[in-house]
């Protein structure tokens, strides 16, 4: 596979976590009450890895050229409009309505980045802010107009009995499917003691492109061209003074990246045949920046990481409501039971924003390499005390007695 140990290693890493989500994240039984932290089920599981592939496209433009976007929430929501757009004229299959989100997608960040690239820094990432609030804004009115409607403004891009859908025809799903294998179905649902694991198609038609994109990824990292992508975040003006022109490379890094976007949205819609124009917010590139961050921007697997982490804080503790912290509470005394709730309230249910904002201020202070350095920290703690422990076993001896010498039979 072209890839060395610690690569491969990785990938097989990754691919356990991925293949095996759906055990992995559903650890507490179903009727016990720390049920309500488990995330296996399929919406979610969707989203950690759709997103995280949207993360890794970014890092590959953030993390190696150190060009901060601002406005990649843009090709996200063309590549939905593109699918649903596939699903309305041809017929639900999601091969196609993958591929068009990914071309059309790339075509949109070939005119972003050849304009936002002329220039670097802050300008470039406002440059990518006001493309993205003007995609916003033409999917949210201009492009909703009934005369030509593309968007179907607020209300959102769907799928509608009278569209053509020219190559439907009966027997097939009327729900997205791949050759008629739906996607919302579940090939298979195990119940063992008091858990239950869901096994889902559309979760792993999503989890096998995750791989085989963060394979590509970590080629290109270790490629040539990463190597020079490397180079523009290092130094660029030493790079022109070599007589290199760094542009055709940053350019590069801004269609592959926009690609990946486009591919993520092409499976929102796959997933769930609606596009938004919510999508394109600017608050939706904030995200992809946090994730990046968060997980650790350059690495490998640090975006994935990120891009779960903020999936199943959105996800899992914004449903922390006061119903739930009485429930915890309840041993207490009616007065300290009602206290810890008006003091744990802010940062659960609606506030969990709040929660994800402080943790993301510890990770930047404490941790500027992301979750990454956190683990690799915690792996270096145990060597290092295992290294210790190994050269305490060891006894000097001051007297050099002889060793004895094990008795072979002749």
């Amino acid at each position: 596979m072209g890839l060395n140990k610690s690569d491969m290693t990785l990938l097989v890493v990754v691919a356990i976590l991925a293949l095996g989500a759906p055990f992995i994240l559903n650890p507490f039984p179903v009727d016990s009450g720390m049920a309500q932290f488990n995330a296996g089920y399929p919406d979610l599981m969707q989203r950690f890895v759709i997103f995280g592939i949207l993360a890794i496209g970014f890092n590959i433009l953030f993390g190696l050229t150190g060009y901060l976007s601002f406005g990649h929430a843009a090709f996200l929501g063309v590549g939905s409009y593109a699918a649903v757009w596939m699903f309305k004229l041809l017929s639900y299959n999601v091969l196609p309505a993958i591929a068009l989100s990914v071309v059309v997608a790339g075509l949109f960040s070939v005119l972003i980045g050849y304009v936002s690239l002329r220039r670097s820094g802050i300008y470039f990432s406002i440059l990518t802010l006001a493309f993205a609030q003007m995609s916003f804004a033409l999917a949210y009115s201009v492009l909703s107009n009934p005369k030509f409607n593309l968007t179907n403004g607020e209300t959102g891009l769907q799928v509608y009995a009278g569209d053509p859908q020219i190559f439907h025809r009966e027997g097939l799903p009327d729900v997205p499917h791949l050759f008629g294998i739906a996607m919302r179905d579940n090939f298979l649902e195990l119940k063992m003691g008091g858990w239950e694991f869901t096994f889902n198609n559309g979760y792993y038609l999503c989890a096998i492109i995750m791989l085989a994109v963060f394979y590509l990824s970590i080629r290109l990292f270790r490629s040539p061209f990463g190597l020079m992508l490397r180079a523009v975040k290092s130094n660029q003006n030493r790079l022109n003074y070599t007589g290199l022109n760094p542009k055709p490379y940053t350019l590069a890094a801004f269609i592959i990246s926009g690609m990946y976007a486009g591919l993520a949205g092409g499976l929102l819609a796959s997933m769930d045949p609606l596009a938004g124009a919510e999508r394109m917010q600017w608050t939706a590139s904030g995200e992809i920046v946090l994730m990046t961050i968060l997980g650790g921007a350059g690495t490998l697997i640090g975006p994935v990481l990120g891009a779960g982490f903020i999936k199943y804080f959105e996800n899992i503790f914004s449903k922390i409501n006061d119903n739930v912290l009485h429930q915890w509470f309840a041993f207490m005394p009616d007065g300290m039971e009602d206290f810890m709730v008006f003091i744990v309230h802010p940062f659960v249910g609606k506030g969990w924003h709040l929660t994800l904002g402080i943790l993301f201020m510890l990770v930047v202070t404490f941790l500027p390499g992301g979750l990454v350095e956190g683990g690799q920290r915690v792996i270096n703690f145990f060597r290092k005390r295992g290294k210790k422990n190994d050269d305490d076993s060891y006894k000097p001896d001051p007297e050099h007695h002889p060793k004895e010498t094990p008795h072979v039979a002749e």
